[in-house]
């Protein structure tokens, strides 16, 4: 199964600078971590936007839960990083109640990676 809509699926771009790029965001900062050691940093915040919205259209949903605030996709697939590697990542997308495009909620390394 492929991620409904994901020809549509969003990131704002403060959720990948000041969430998933950010090493000092509570959470964020082991995630940035790992982002940073395959290339992507703040700076490159829109590459790693452009790679995760190419994950969203062509991974695989591998759960998918209802929560109060709508419907969780989790979408698995590979990450085109900038030092040339392929990752694996997971990444979970949400399509809230009342909307329709997938917004992205997180990401991080399958594991084994």
């Amino acid at each position: 199964m492929k991620l409904p809509n994901a020809e549509r699926a969003y990131i704002p771009l403060p959720k990948l600078t000041d969430y998933l790029l950010s090493e000092t965001h509570a959470i964020g900062r082991a995630k940035a971590a790992f982002f940073y050691k395959i290339g992507f940093t703040r700076e490159r915040a829109e590459d790693l936007r452009v790679a995760l919205l190419g994950l969203a259209r062509t991974g695989d949903v591998t759960d998918v839960v209802e929560t109060l605030y709508g419907m969780k996709y989790v979408v698995d697939g590979e990450l085109h990083a900038p030092m040339g590697e392929s990752i694996k990542i997971r990444t979970v997308w949400i399509v809230e109640k009342g909307e329709e495009w997938p917004r992205f909620v997180t990401a991080y390394a399958q594991k084994g990676e």
